[in-house]
C-alpha cells in the first residue's frame, strides 16, 4: 500500500513540476472545427470528375472533424521564439483508417536579426495567402482559393525573411526559399522561391502582391521520344482586403499559375495555365450574429479553348457566437461545373453543413 501511495505522490509531483515549467516557458493553445454535413445533390459522374473540391456521393452524411490543432509557443529569449503545432486531419488517415496526426509547424524565429526583420527556419507558413486568410477569417468554413485549389501549399520546410521598412508598417515584405514539398521531407534538388509584398494603407485596408517560382525536373513524353522539356512552375497573385473588426469585411483575391510543357493538346505540347478569383464578405449584426458569403471562379486550364472545365464555388453562412471562443454556423456549399465540349451538363454539388468551431485552450 505504501508503494502505491509513494508512486501516486511521485507522479503528481512530476506532473505539477512539468506543468509549471511549460506554463513558465511558453503558451499552449488549441482549437478545432467540424460539422454535421449532408450531400444534398451530386452529379452521377462525380467520382470521375477532376478539379472538384466539393466531392463525395449524393446523400452521404455524417459527423466529421476537419481540423484539430494543438500549438505550443515558446519565447526562448527576447530574440528567439519557437512554435510547434500538431494537426489532426481526417484526410491524412493512419494505416487502419483512423484520423491521423502530423506536424503542422515546427520553426524557430530569430527576431530583429536586423532592424525590423525576422529570420525563420523550419516547417512554417508560406507567404502566399496569409493576408487573405486573415481578412477572410473563416478557415473553419473553407480554405482561401490558393490553398483550396492546391496552387500553393500552406506550409513548407524553408528559410524565410520577413519584416517592415517603417515603424508604422505601411510596407512589409516576406521572402522565402523552401523545398516545395509542403511539410513532407525533401526528395530532390529542386526548390521553391516565394515573395510577397504588403501595403497597409490603413489598419483596415491592405493590399498584397505575391508570386513564387518552383523549379522542377525536366519531363518527357512517349510521343516525343528522346526529348526532355522544362517543367518549372510559377504563380503570381494579388489581394485587396478591408476589415472593420466586429462590423464587416470585404476581400478579392486572384491568381494565375503556369506550369511549363505540362499538357498535350491537339498533338502539341503546351503550358498549363490556371486562373482563379475569389470574392468574399461578411457583416456582423452584433457580437453574436453575423452573415458571411463567398464566390470563387476557377479554371484549371484556361489557355485551352475547348477544355470547358471551369468551376464556381458559392458559400453562404449564418454565424452564431454564444461566447467569443465558440462559433456555430449553418452554411451551404455549392460547386457548379461548366457544360463540357460535348454538351454534357453536370449537376451542381450541394452540401448543407452545421459547422462548430471552438477554441479549447
Amino acid at each position: 500500500m505504501k508503494k502505491y501511495i509513494l508512486l501516486i505522490f511521485i507522479t503528481l509531483f512530476f506532473t505539477e513540476v512539468f506543468s509549471q515549467n511549460i506554463l513558465e516557458k511558453g503558451r499552449i493553445s488549441g482549437y478545432m472545427f467540424g460539422d454535421y454535413f449532408y450531400n444534398a445533390t451530386r452529379d452521377t459522374g462525380i467520382s470521375n470528375m477532376k478539379d472538384v473540391v466539393n466531392g463525395g456521393e449524393k446523400n452521404l452524411n455524417g459527423f466529421q472533424f476537419r481540423r484539430i490543432y494543438l500549438t505550443y509557443d515558446n519565447d526562448i529569449s527576447e530574440q528567439f521564439v519557437a512554435k510547434f503545432r500538431i494537426e489532426a486531419d481526417q484526410e491524412a488517415n493512419t494505416n487502419n483508417g483512423k484520423i491521423g496526426i502530423q506536424v503542422k509547424d515546427a520553426f524557430l524565429t530569430w527576431k530583429d536579426i536586423f532592424k525590423g526583420s525576422d529570420l525563420t527556419f523550419g516547417i512554417q507558413p508560406t507567404p502566399s495567402f496569409e493576408a487573405s486568410e486573415y481578412i477572410w477569417g473563416r478557415r473553419y468554413l473553407e480554405k482561401t482559393i490558393l490553398d483550396l485549389r492546391g496552387i500553393v501549399s500552406s506550409r513548407d520546410i524553408a528559410l524565410s525573411l520577413r519584416g517592415k521598412t517603417d515603424n508604422e508598417g505601411f510596407f512589409k515584405y516576406w521572402f522565402m526559399i523552401g523545398n516545395g514539398n509542403g511539410n513532407r521531407p525533401e526528395f530532390d534538388k529542386y526548390k521553391r522561391f516565394y515573395a510577397t509584398l504588403q501595403f497597409s494603407f490603413s489598419k483596415e485596408f491592405i493590399m498584397t502582391l505575391g508570386g513564387d517560382y518552383h523549379t522542377r525536373a525536366k519531363t518527357s513524353y512517349s510521343m516525343f521520344p528522346g526529348q526532355t522539356f522544362e517543367n518549372n512552375e510559377f504563380t503570381i497573385s494579388g489581394f485587396l482586403g478591408y476589415l472593420k473588426k466586429n462590423e464587416f469585411s470585404l476581400g478579392i483575391e486572384t491568381f494565375i499559375n503556369q506550369r511549363e510543357n505540362s499538357i498535350i493538346s491537339g498533338g502539341e505540347l503546351k503550358n498549363n495555365q490556371k486562373f482563379g478569383v475569389s470574392t468574399f464578405g461578411s457583416y456582423s449584426f452584433n457580437n453574436k450574429f453575423s452573415l458571411a458569403g463567398r464566390f470563387d471562379f476557377f479554371n484549371p486550364n484556361f489557355n485551352i479553348d475547348n477544355a470547358k472545365n471551369s468551376r464556381n464555388l458559392i458559400l453562404i453562412a449564418f454565424e452564431y457566437n454564444p461566447i467569443s471562443k465558440v462559433t456555430i454556423s449553418p452554411n451551404v456549399l455549392i460547386e457548379t461545373y461548366q457544360t463540357d465540349a460535348n454538351g454534357r451538363e453536370y449537376t451542381p454539388s450541394t452540401t448543407a453543413r452545421l459547422t462548430i468551431n471552438y477554441i479549447f485552450l
